[in-house]
């Protein structure tokens, strides 16, 4: 199973779209640090994933949800999250 998942920066707020075939071990890498590009904005809670069978689908995904189209996409999948902060 590969994983399409967004962090949310506990320190500044920022999202952070990845995916892994582990995603219990990726959050754990990223609140460890161990992500050199954002190991600064740690720690980060996990607000948002989706599962797939093949990798490819995954990364087509995540590069979908990187761009314009993706972000309006999680503004409107993601409202009552932040409506209840």
């Amino acid at each position: 199973m590969y994983y399409v998942y967004v962090l949310e920066s506990v320190v500044d707020k920022e999202h952070y779209i990845g995916c892994s075939n582990d995603l219990k071990r990726r959050l754990l890498e990223h609140n460890h640090r161990q992500t050199q590009s954002i190991k600064l904005r740690a720690p980060f809670k996990l607000i948002y994933y989706e599962a797939f069978l093949s990798q490819t689908d995954a990364y087509n995904r995540e590069k979908i949800l990187k761009s314009k189209w993706g972000r309006k996409f999680l503004n409107r999948v993601l409202k009552n999250y932040y409506l209840n902060k």
